[in-house]
């Protein structure tokens, strides 16, 4: 099953079969061992099979019957055709091994010219001929596909849930004899309890989690993933719907980072970048896997363990030097979101407690405290929403913890403590209920490779943010606090729609970073179109020194009728050649007349000689998705992505151009209504713009349409017309021309020559210098103050 991704890829392989079976709940229990550098334990996963998922899915869209069907449901990628490949021998041996594409026993599927004829050979996908469908009562077992890489799995084997004392209660069936039916339905009632009930759902995942195995299942492992069956299970819903994995991490795992925090102690967290948390734990990638999770985690009793949790977690001592730390979270989220972070942390208090701060405290609500339903009806599954609650929906300052090494204490009282209830309360005012209940903000080791990175209840901050004024700490802290909505309570349903979290971030950073500072209406605006301005001229550098494929927002394939005689590759060549050549496709090529015609699928940008034939594309079809659930993340594995806005610089971009065009009051209106519809959902581009298009007034929606702003910003490579235009044609604002003046007075300072003998008073300062500092003074200041500070800057540094 294994398909080492060709060195010329740079795809990111999906191999979870999320079409067939997903994971509803895990429950984790790790040792961290800092002197080994591994994480070793077991997770327990909880499993819906596909059928009652599709059916639980059609109550929700029930339920919210008045809204569109499209948009308000939690839905599955939507499936094409891929043919099974043959599939290896499965032992129930433990260890880890590699194997190779092409091995012995597996068929050459390539043309004579090398090249395979089908997408899933061709794009590292590989799917097995055991992962059928649930309905498929054939001679083979059913395969549960894992994604998972840089573990050794050392066992799999089924839980017995069954012998969970009272658990009897969640039996509807009390005649059933087949004990592993009696114990999968066990595992559907538990997941599908309402949330009402959630402390005693969390009880008794908990009690399962600890129960006895029933049976070792057989399992194997390649590159990217973990497969595991059962001897006779031949459907998902024969699967055992509770299963164990023991395993431990590895010292190099690219999910888990071990090093050094800035006191020299030793520490570790998730990055979860590039290839997700499947190197922590074997999960289900794919977005479309939401999930609930629990999590215990023991360690030396000197450090703290934070994580992706709804509370405040306090240490348990276990035993002499070694503390137990618990974590939940009740809201179902992709299983890369989840984040952990074990160190020798200090938590960082101001030195004074303000009124603010103390209001904040007694304003804390958990889940239990929560009166859901009096705010109307949500849209995603059950859950204990906070959008249900109306005393959440108030609490503009969630309560919150800062953690750090000691030796920056003063920094964080300083710079970062004082900011923290401003942006939440700013925050608040924009977009209105908190998504989540509680924030720590940890400043992690210098090795980090971001200024910040946002997960459920916990934000990562890089030391950087500490340096210097507030400014720099108070925007990138806004950018992070505004991905609890736009990244986590409302996620992409397509991971290659990645404008759907840092676009939005990017632009409500400024508009959060403004009412922190509760600047007026006039120098807010003129801060922004300032930081507009730098925006500008940094996707002008990317767009010219990025390929072109890495620039569009969204990759979409597009179906095309193709004869059976006409291979994919084929097919491919000849858009190349049309591409290349701007000269339309032949209908021959197509073949569209066929009898025999089969659906393929075309990648941008090969969408501009499709074009030509009138032929508009899915835009339910955003990846490759195979009929068991996998798929591939484009560019996941590119380095230079890493390094890359284009999607956060152009994303922002056309939600400033939708704001500036529709007016800030129409704009933000809407945006609140989208928060509290999408809540708890993984949407496409078109379910935010179709609904914003439905919500606005018609003389401000003139010449706007959801084709016209695929085309010309989400589909296209390079410089959206429409903002080539609009910054042609934009007046400077009166911040931005004063920038202008200070750059060309001290350009013209450095251009002095230089004298080998200067006096004291005499400064000359490189270009470089001032080019280099201008962006973050320019971006941190407004109106007369801007001058000022630069010169102080440039006379502290002398040549």
């Amino acid at each position: 099953m294994d398909r080492k991704l060709d060195p010329s890829r740079d795809d990111l392989p999906l191999m979870a079969n999320t079409s067939h079976i997903l994971v509803k709940h895990y429950a984790l229990d790790l040792d961290v061992d800092f002197e080994s550098q591994i994480m070793e334990g077991s997770i327990v996963l909880f499993f819906e099979s596909e059928n009652r998922c599709r059916k639980r899915s059609s109550s929700t869209e029930e339920t919210c019957q008045s809204e569109s069907s499209e948009a308000r449901t939690v839905r599955m990628p939507e499936p094409c055709h891929v043919p099974g490949t043959s599939t290896r021998t499965f032992s129930s041996k433990t260890g880890y091994s590699d194997f190779v594409i092409c091995g012995k026993g597996e068929k050459d599927t390539s043309g004579k010219d090398g090249n395979h004829d089908n997408w899933e050979q061709a794009s590292g996908i590989s799917s097995s001929k055991y992962c059928c469908d649930t309905g498929n009562h054939g001679s083979e077992d059913f395969v549960l596909v894992l994604d998972c890489c840089d573990l050794s799995v050392l066992k799999v084997e089924e839980v017995d849930v069954a012998a969970v004392p009272g658990i009897e209660k969640f039996t509807r069936s009390p005649k059933l004899t087949v004990v592993s039916e009696l114990r999968n339905q066990i595992v559907r009632e538990l997941v599908t309890l309402p949330a009402d009930r959630w402390r005693e759902q969390l009880d008794y995942f908990a009690r399962c989690s600890q129960a006895p195995g029933c049976g070792e299942l057989l399992f194997d492992t390649d590159t990217w993933s973990l497969q595991i069956r059962k001897r006779g299970a031949q459907t998902a819903t024969d699967f055992p719907h509770a299963v164990r994995i023991r395993y431990r991490t590895n010292a190099q795992g690219r999910s888990v980072t071990w090093t050094s925090d800035q006191s020299g102690r030793p520490c570790v967290y998730t990055m979860g970048s590039p290839i997700n948390n499947r190197a922590l734990f074997p999960c289900q990638e794919p977005p479309v896997a939401m999930s609930t999770w629990q999590a215990t985690v023991r360690a030396a009793a000197s450090f703290v363990v934070l994580m992706s949790g709804e509370h405040s977690a306090k240490p348990t001592q276990l035993q002499e030097g070694c503390s137990s730390w618990h974590y939940y979270v009740t809201m179902p989220m992709p299983a890369s979101t989840f984040t952990i972070a074990v160190g020798s942390w200090t938590e960082m208090k101001p030195e004074t407690c303000s009124s603010n701060d103390l209001a904040a405290e007694r304003r804390s609500f958990s889940p239990s405290d929560a009166d859901f339903g009096c705010v109307g009806v949500c849209c995603h599954v059950d859950y204990p929403c906070r959008f249900q609650n109306a005393s959440a929906a108030i609490q503009e300052i969630i309560p919150h913890r800062v953690f750090a090494p000691v030796c920056l204490q003063g920094a964080c009282q300083e710079t970062l403590l004082p900011l923290v209830p401003l942006c939440l309360s700013a925050a608040h005012s924009v977009l209105g209920t908190h998504p989540f209940s509680r924030l720590d903000i940890l400043i992690v080791p210098a090795n980090f490779p971001s200024l910040g990175m946002a997960s459920p209840h916990i934000i990562f901050l890089s030391q950087s943010t500490l340096i210097g004024r507030s400014h720099l700490c108070g925007t990138r802290l806004c950018h992070e606090i505004a991905h609890a909505w736009f990244g986590l309570a409302i996620g992409a349903r397509d991971w290659t729609e990645e404008w759907l979290s840092e676009g939005f971030a990017t632009h409500l950073e400024d508009v959060f970073w403004a009412k922190a500072q509760q600047l007026a209406p006039h120098e807010a605006r003129e801060q922004q179109e300032l930081r507009a301005c730098l925006r500008w001229r940094r996707l002008q550098d990317e767009v010219r020194s990025s390929p072109e494929e890495m620039q569009v927002l969204r990759y979409l394939l597009v179906p095309v009728l193709v004869s059976a005689g006409i291979m994919y590759w084929s097919i491919r060549q000849r858009l190349n050649l049309c591409l290349a050549t701007r000269a339309p496709c032949k209908g021959t090529d197509l073949a569209a007349e066929s009898s025999l015609g089969t659906s393929i699928y075309v990648q941008h940008p090969y969408m501009l000689c499709l074009r030509t034939y009138g032929i508009k594309p899915n835009k339910e079809k955003t990846g490759f998705v195979s009929d068991s659930g996998s798929s591939v993340i484009k560019h996941g594995l590119n380095p230079e992505k890493v390094f890359m806005q284009v999607h956060y610089l152009k994303g922002y971009f056309l939600l400033r151009f939708l704001a500036r065009r529709l007016g800030d009051d129409t704009y933000f209106s809407f945006l609140r209504k989208f928060v509290h519809t999408f809540h708890g959902q993984l949407i496409l581009s078109q379910d935010f713009l179709q609904m914003l298009l439905e919500n606005i007034p018609e003389e401000k929606g003139l010449e706007l349409s959801v084709e016209s702003i695929f085309q010309d910003w989400l589909e296209s490579s390079g410089i959206p017309q429409p903002l080539q235009t609009e910054r042609q044609a934009g007046a400077e604002c009166g911040l931005v021309r004063q920038v202008g003046v200070e750059v060309e007075k001290w350009n013209r300072v450095s251009r002095r020559p230089r004298k080998r003998k200067r006096r004291g008073t005499e400064e000359v300062f490189e270009k470089v210098f001032i080019n280099a500092h201008l962006a973050e003074l320019s971006t941190h200041c407004c109106g007369s103050s801007f001058s000022s500070l630069l010169q102080r800057q440039l006379r502290a540094r002398k040549t």
